[in-house]
């Protein structure tokens, strides 16, 4: 085998890269422990949230109305065809014809250990107008099949553990006592029985206001002929999400308010609806597509959408040290690169080993990086962890390179892979850009100070003269 001394540029190009092979095992390894943390960052909110309330998602309110409907059946008994007739109890699901709400969240901050949670309290004011259709007989429901005194005023909440202790519904200016639950066939939320029984001659008016709690997100299930619902918090980062965006938004630094107009030809369904069971819809937190009921199982298909906005971080730390660590292998190719062209070009003999380190202090950041940005935050992180692995490097890279000025040259490589780095973090639109013609001008370069090179052997005395000297 030959020595060190009799290696040709090829073999220890073919040294470099297989190195540099070697090391995409621990930077893999460095991708699975930012996702292993991640998920355990993401179960410690959970456990910091439990109990206060999950994201939410508000529906309602419905009017149910019992009726009763005469069943007839023919069924065959002794040989003789006999009809029987009986009497079901279904329901009339009433959504208003206008319902005009406004939502205040106030945005709060938990913190375990290093873990961070943002929580919020939500205070809801709304107005919603019912009125007896005029054309009830084309749902075959006749007036005196109705009891309108054991209607029903259906609230829906994706969780009702973060259901404030006095919500308040006025009726036609009378106070409703409330009852848990979605209402007497279940469900999630609360309910008050009413009687309507002056619903055909005027529209009952129902006001109502109550607090709960959440976090990440709020969504409004729209439902009405007419949904209008106006949003403001003192939180900078809104992100608005869901099948319905708001008609207006303003965002400030402190603060943002929105405001939705949805009405019910965007939904996609009708104001009226019959069943069996009258159930108001459950709904699936945070998400818009969620299942959709039968309008014969008695509840209005309102699951075409969800108008939610959610309560964001400006940064997310785990997914920036993922996207950096997915650059590991340029921060190894080109400080390798730099090491070849002194062996090669310059005369300085580098071994594997000495490949081998360096390039585990390259992985190495992307650990302390993401240890450091879990205490400190991203940004400090990533000048402290550069800082230390550009100075280690350059050190190590004195004793190897026998010179400080080729480790100087070795150090301000790695600071501007750092700086562009951030860079391309910052700007991910050009990512693939300026990656692209950082490659590029590395290749030219690596292309010009070897054009004269002799990779099958030794470089003759003449194709030293371009060489880079310490």
């Amino acid at each position: 085998m030959s020595t060190a001394s009799e290696r040709s540029p090829g073999l220890k190009l073919g040294l470099a890269l297989l190195v540099g092979f070697l090391l995409s095992f621990p930077l893999f390894t460095v991708w699975l422990l930012v996702y292993d943390r991640q998920q355990q960052s993401e179960f410690a909110q959970t456990n910091i949230a439990q109990g206060w309330g999950g994201p939410q998602v508000m529906s309602g309110p419905l009017l149910v109305i019992p009726y009763r409907e005469t069943i007839r059946e023919t069924v065959t008994e002794n040989g003789r065809q006999v009809t029987r007739a009986s009497e079901v109890e279904r329901r009339l699901t009433l959504a208003p014809e206008l319902a005009e709400l406004q939502t205040e969240l106030r945005p709060r901050r938990r913190n375990y250990s290093i873990y961070e949670v943002v929580l919020y309290e939500a205070g809801v004011r709304g107005r919603v107008r019912f009125a007896m259709p005029q054309d009830l007989a084309r749902f075959g429901v006749r007036p005196e099949q109705m009891d309108l005194s054991r209607a029903e005023l259906r609230f829906g909440l994706s969780d009702p553990r973060g259901l404030g202790a006095n919500p308040q519904v006025r009726a036609g200016g009378q106070a409703l006592r409330l009852q848990p639950g979605g209402g007497s066939s279940g469900g999630t939320g609360f309910f008050a029985w009413i009687d309507v029984g002056n619903l055909a001659a005027q529209p009952l008016v129902v006001d109502f206001s109550y607090d709960f709690r959440g976090h990440r997100s709020l969504g409004l299930a729209p439902q009405a002929g007419e949904t209008r619902w106006r949003l403001a918090a003192d939180w900078p980062h809104p992100s608005f999400q869901g099948s319905f965006l708001p008609e207006t938004r303003e965002v400030t630094g402190e603060r943002f308010r929105a405001a939705y107009r949805v009405g019910n030809l965007a939904l996609g369904q009708s104001l009226v609806s019959t069943g069996e069971s009258g159930q108001t819809v459950d709904m699936v937190a945070g998400d818009p597509s969620a299942q959709r009921q039968d309008p014969q199982a008695g509840a209005i298909p309102i699951q075409q959408g969800v108008a939610e906005v959610s309560l964001i971080e400006p940064v997310d730390l785990y997914s920036q040290v993922d996207r950096s660590a997915k650059y590991g292998f340029l921060f190894i190719g080109f400080t390798f690169l730099a090491f070849l062209m002194f062996d090669v070009i310059g005369g300085v003999r580098v071994s594997a080993v000495e490949y081998l380190l360096v390039g585990a202090g390259l992985v190495l950041f992307f650990v302390l990086l993401l240890a450091l940005a879990e205490v400190i935050g991203f940004t400090p992180a990533y000048l402290l962890a550069s800082a230390a692995i550009t100075g280690l490097n350059t050190a190590y890279s004195a004793a190897v390179l026998k010179s400080w000025r080729r480790a100087g040259m070795i150090g301000a490589l790695l600071a501007g892979l750092y700086a562009v780095l951030y860079v391309l973090l910052s700007l991910e639109a050009y990512s693939l850009l300026i990656g692209s013609l950082m490659l590029f001008v590395a290749l030219a370069a690596v292309m010009y100070l070897t054009r004269n090179l002799n990779w099958g052997g030794q470089p003759a005395e003449e194709e030293l003269a371009p060489a880079v000297q310490g």
